[in-house]
């Protein structure tokens, strides 16, 4: 299966929009929040162990948060990888 880029969730308040894109080079996470001096170390905590678990070592994964449960972020990502072709 091509990996792709792909999308999931929205800019809701909050919700959280998360992408991701293949590319050759490192996995770069680009993280963007409204909460990030409150929860910045815990979103990249989730995003660092999900990728970690599916073996993501190459593209960009962007995350906008706007203000999200971590469930949901959870969700969010899963869903971006799972539509870009990252299943495991």
């Amino acid at each position: 299966m091509d990996v792709k880029t792909a999308v999931a969730g929205t800019l809701e308040s909050s919700d959280v929009m998360v992408s991701y894109s293949p590319s050759d080079s490192d996995l770069e996470i680009v993280v963007e929040s409204i909460v990030v001096k409150q929860r910045g170390r815990l979103i990249k905590s989730v995003l660092e162990e999900i990728t970690s678990n599916r073996g993501v070592s190459k593209g960009i994964l962007t995350v906008q948060d706007r203000g999200a449960l971590e469930c949901t972020l959870r969700a969010r990502v899963e869903t971006a990888l799972d539509r870009a072709g990252l299943t495991l």
